[in-house]
């Protein structure tokens, strides 16, 4: 992965809790209705919801009204939070992180570029952390539903 590019995984991901969050009736939402208002593959989504359930982030059953969750309310779920699942790191540079045998970067007391590699790390988590999938629901709830927020 090139520095500090979302891939796919990750951008669907976040869609994905969204769209749990969005279409929460109380039942158990099905992987091909997330699929078909996502525009995203069946059996692709179904990778990206196994990741997201083996960390507990949504709550799965079986059987004729079987489909997924949120396993908790949508305000504890950051953008970060899922990001760092399906991204693993999040640092811009990897020079921010141990190598191989686990030392951090011997120049790291030297260099003159260190302090902007941490500042971008620092402005990425600060964006990514201090949004939640409840923020999102509440924008996208602003923008399809005009009228709800007029006099």
């Amino acid at each position: 992965m090139g520095a500090m590019r979302i891939s796919t995984k990750g951008r669907y991901a976040v869609r994905v809790m969204l769209d749990l969050a969005v279409n929460d009736a109380g039942a158990y939402v099905k992987v091909k209705q997330i699929a078909d208002r996502q525009g995203i593959s069946e059996k692709y989504l179904e990778q990206i919801i196994a990741v997201l359930n083996r960390a507990g982030f949504v709550r799965s059953t079986r059987g004729a009204q079987g489909g997924y969750r949120l396993a908790r309310d949508p305000s504890e779920y950051t953008v970060g939070q899922i990001l760092r699942l399906t991204e693993g790191s999040l640092n811009p540079a990897p020079c921010l992180e141990p190598c191989e045998e686990g030392q951090e970067c011997v120049r790291q007391d030297t260099c003159e570029t260190m302090e902007i590699w941490k500042r971008l790390a620092e402005a990425i988590d600060g964006v990514v952390d201090g949004v939640t999938i409840a923020d999102l629901a509440r924008r996208h709830k602003e923008r399809t539903d005009p009228a709800d927020g007029a006099m």
